[in-house]
């Protein structure tokens, strides 16, 4: 059974912390200083996706400003991969930003996955630049 949730409160933000443990920090080495940064907040809003109580996938949500959402640290256990759920997370934090009057959502995706955001409508709309030691662009997309 999947099932998926949005919210601040501790035991959410504890699995979306677990999952970028495990990707970001294991997978990829970036340090944890710099994975958990100044954008986790008792305020800030993580979506999770579960497998009965497993969490699976996850992305933070995050506000640019009024109008532009910026989902951030989407990743999805290794195990999981290629099933759809980093495109679903995506998606939720897009809705997510719509309900909230956003019109355009912005990512700063590492290089690799750039062919994915383009998938998803995204447009790349920086040069490269480095960020917790991945090379990265800005990406854009409106949202209707």
């Amino acid at each position: 059974m999947i099932t998926v949730v949005f919210d601040n409160e501790q035991w959410i933000k504890a699995a979306s912390y677990f999952l970028r443990t495990l990707v970001f920090v294991q997978e990829q080495k970036i340090s944890p200083k710099a994975e958990f940064d100044v954008y986790d907040s008792d305020q800030t809003n993580y979506l999770v996706i579960f497998h009965y109580q497993t969490p699976i996938a996850t992305g933070r949500y995050q506000q640019d400003d009024l109008t532009t959402v910026r989902p951030d640290r989407v990743c999805v256990r290794r195990e999981w991969r290629k099933k759809g759920l980093g495109r679903r997370v995506l998606l939720e934090l897009e809705q997510q930003g719509r309900r909230n009057k956003c019109t355009l959502s912005r990512v700063h995706g590492e290089k690799q996955a750039i062919p994915f955001y383009e998938k998803m409508g995204y447009e790349v709309v920086s040069d490269e630049f480095i960020e917790d030691g991945i090379i990265c662009v800005k990406l854009e997309k409106k949202l209707f």
